[in-house]
Formats: C-alpha cells, structure tokens, sequence
C-alpha cells in the first residue's frame, strides 16, 4: 500500500535561509542516504485492523518520506507562524494559528546528529457549520531504525479509517 507521493525542493526566505528547520531538505537528504544504502525494511501496513507484513527494499524514499516532506513548515507565507522553542538538545515549533496542517513538530538533537523527529498535522474541512472531513496524522522518525506514519481520517462519506504504518529499518 503506497500512502507517499514526492515533494519539492524547501521554500527559503529571502535571504536564502530557512526560517526554522529544513525538515524537507532533511528528508531529502535521508531519502538519498537510504537509497545508498539500501537496507531492508519490515514494513507494517495496518488498515482499520486488517495487518499486512513484507519485509522489503524501498525503491523510491522520496515517495516513502513524502508525508514528512510535505509537513515542512518554510514556506515565505508562515514566516512567523510558528513558535519555536529550543531547550537543551530539543527543537520545537508549534502553529500559532490552529488553520495551519503541521501543528507541532518536536526534534531531538544530540550535537549535529538528529536522534528522532515527531511531527503532528491536522485537518478539518466544514461547511456550513457540517465536518466534512478531518484527517490526524501523527508521524514519528527514528533515523536507520524506524519510521511511522499513524492516520486517522473521517470523510462524511465514508466514515472513519485508521492507518497504521510501521517500517523497522535493518
């Protein structure tokens, strides 16, 4: 089941830096990485309960890390709409405004090494005061170990489905 599409390359401000963390040109650069290497992947797919198990080689990363790529929050627009906090060896930023995708998006660091990465989007779509949909997704990255993508999503037509998917990085 394929549940990633490819993303671009990060919008900069002006001067030509990033306004908070390049998470798109992080997942880029991972993505290369493990094509490089090439490592095995046991890879969970769970649908509303119903599991499925491979154990196999990605082909395209970018595809697989488009969800993370696409939760990237530099874009010229949301220059400040973000707060950040960074205490210690942790990075955060949270949405000031509740209308934006990616809510939260939490970074551990130790040195210039990224230990793990959590990010946490929403979406709700109403009109005339009716939800229409509303999409949860919880993504979480552990590099050369694991990554999961956590999924809930409520359309009025078709109810609610639940995605679950796990890879575990050999």
């Amino acid at each position: 089941m394929m549940l990633f599409s490819a993303g671009c390359k990060p919008d900069t401000s002006s001067s030509g830096r990033s306004n908070y963390f390049d998470l798109k040109g992080y997942f880029h650069a991972e993505a290369a990485r493990m094509a490089k290497r090439d490592p095995a992947i046991v890879k969970t797919s769970i649908h509303n309960g119903n599991s499925e198990t491979q154990h196999l080689n990605i082909g395209d990363w970018q595809s697989e890390f488009s969800l993370f790529i696409a939760s990237d929050i530099n874009k010229a627009a949301w220059k400040g709409s973000y707060k950040a906090d960074t205490s210690g060896s942790f990075i955060s930023y949270t949405a000031r405004d509740p209308d934006l995708r990616t809510h939260d998006i939490l970074i551990k660091k130790e040195g210039n090494q990224i230990k793990w990465i959590l990010i946490h989007n929403y979406t709700k779509r109403t009109v005339f005061g009716k939800n229409l949909s509303e999409t949860i997704e919880k993504l979480s990255y552990f590099p050369d170990s694991l990554y999961q993508v956590q999924r809930k999503q409520y359309t009025r037509m078709l109810g609610t489905n639940i995605y679950n998917i796990k890879g575990l990085i050999n």
